[in-house]
């Protein structure tokens, strides 16, 4: 029986992106006869995101509060648990997430290889995209504190680009960090003794709007991760029944 699989799409003001994203996606399953099923999570936008979604038929839930990044990404899961998905995949409604590596990354899903496989930008040489040296110095210190707090090495542990069985949708859906919901979810599930596994993927430059994450907030953002990540090392974790 082939696996049913949810593309979870947190959106804050996409307007500009998210109808091209959906239906790049669409365009994919026809080409390839694939049925990689969309739910979009509009985290309370200000723009036209969510009234692009119902004109144009787009599976969509509209938070009436914005919950940020981890909120929006869960209830995703909670509604890939609810309703019987064996594999989620995050993935970006910016442009950034190219819908073709989605079979490379469910595929050591698939075949038991591994729980949750991350898209990543550095095991490989494929990516053209790259971000600004700042960031990449922030992600290879994260990497490190992971490995220090974790054993484990994850070259882009800060990718949005995931995918999950479903022990780890069910997972998700009861508890996610609504801050720096990917190194910190990467530790939590190590430290769970789930098994990760990195795919090369390559990344494109947005399509429209600007990242909210400027060079200050990169900064910030790797020091609280930093010690997030620390505080997970002391901790004891045992998974979902």
């Amino acid at each position: 029986m082939k696996n049913k699989v949810l593309l979870i799409i947190p959106a804050y003001n996409e307007e500009a992106n998210i109808l091209n994203t959906y239906n790049n996606i669409m365009k994919y399953n026809k080409n390839n006869k694939e049925k990689l099923d969309v739910i979009v999570i509009n985290d309370c936008s200000t723009d036209r995101t969510s009234e692009i979604c119902h004109n144009n038929n787009i599976p969509v839930i509209d938070l009436i509060h914005n919950l940020g990044i981890g909120g929006a990404v869960q209830t995703g899961y909670k509604y890939a648990y609810k309703n019987g998905y064996d594999i989620a995949v995050q993935f970006d409604g910016d442009g950034q997430h190219n819908v073709n590596y989605v079979k490379n990354i469910i595929e050591p899903i698939k075949s038991k290889e591994a729980d949750f496989v991350i898209g990543s930008r550095f095991v490989s040489d494929i990516d053209t995209f790259k971000t600004s040296f700042a960031r990449r110095i922030g992600i290879r210190i994260i990497s490190f504190f992971l490995k220090i707090t974790t054993g484990y090495k994850i070259y882009d542990v800060t990718s949005g680009f995931r995918a999950c069985s479903k022990e780890i949708i069910k997972d998700f859906s009861i508890s996610y960090p609504p801050e720096y919901p990917e190194p910190v979810t990467n530790a939590e599930l190590l430290r769970k003794k789930f098994v990760i596994k990195e795919v090369p993927v390559e990344m494109q430059e947005r399509t429209a709007g600007v990242s909210s994450i400027g060079s200050w907030k990169n900064i910030y953002y790797m020091v609280n991760v930093c010690l997030s990540l620390l505080v997970i090392r002391i901790r004891r974790y045992k998974r979902c029944p």
